[in-house]
């Protein structure tokens, strides 16, 4: 898992990788050119707070949207309640290239393309976030609830007050699994937008791809600068991570 990183960093810090064999490059000096270049040569600024923005963005619409529905979902008991979740169940089922031309169709005729619109909302609310936090919740004692509500809590105040608070867990790992498929993403950027100034960290490190050659240097150099921020929420965040992902895991 670490020697693709440990390379993908190797080749960004040499000049010209692509001309040269490894042993060449063993004996080489080390530089920060290829770095120094993405962000004076190309949009890599651009490209930079276009991704955290859109993560940012989707991130957060789902933890809210995906808390109220999923809590929506696990306390109201109904037969309209069990056929929303079996649709949501069933949307987990169709592979996203299914929906990819109805959705630019969409977006085409919204007139979204090339706009943050057409990377964020389609995705502030997913059917996976929806399942998760539900399943959670199902799990969460209700008298607390029962308490509030007899005390004159509000559904609402019962939701961000006492539900939200319980699920922290889940929702850390929601809003770490929804940023880093965010952060990721490329086919649907790439589809949605056609100019620089939209353009997230994946779809302008496909532009190193040429018909004839591939510029290994600042490729390896933009990935390197993609995943840095990854890598550093993993790490401080891991044990959170961890601790939701297990959370429910045994019953007593």
């Amino acid at each position: 898992m670490i020697a693709p990183m440990l390379l993908m960093v190797f080749y960004s810090l040499k000049e010209y990788p692509e001309g040269k064999t490894f042993i060449q490059l063993l004996t080489s000096d080390f530089t920060i050119k290829n770095y120094v270049d993405a962000f004076k040569s190309d949009r890599f600024d651009i490209y930079f707070f276009n991704s955290i923005l859109v993560a940012s963005i989707v991130t957060a619409s789902n933890l809210l949207f995906c808390l109220m529905v999923g809590y929506a979902l696990a306390r109201w008991k109904s037969l309209a309640s069990k056929i929303i979740f079996s649709s949501v169940i069933a949307v987990l089922f169709i592979p996203s290239h299914v929906i990819m031309i109805p959705l630019y169709r969409l977006m085409v005729e919204l007139g979204w393309i090339n706009s943050y619109l057409a990377l964020t909302v389609p995705w502030m609310v997913t059917p996976f976030g929806i399942f998760l936090v539900r399943q959670y919740i199902l799990n969460l004692p209700t008298d607390i609830e029962d308490a509030a509500r007899t005390d004159g809590a509000s559904e609402w105040q019962v939701l961000f007050t006492i539900v939200a608070p319980l699920a922290k867990p889940i929702l850390f790992v929601l809003g770490i699994y929804t940023f880093l498929s965010n952060w990721n993403s490329f086919l649907f950027p790439f589809l949605f937008t056609n100019e620089e100034a939209f353009r997230t960290l994946p779809v302008g490190l496909a532009f190193y791809l040429g018909k004839q050659s591939i510029d290994w240097g600042h490729l390896f150099a933009g990935a390197a600068i993609s995943g840095l921020p990854i890598i550093i929420l993993f790490i401080i965040f891991q044990k959170q991570i961890i601790r939701g992902l297990t959370s429910g895991a045994l019953k007593e």
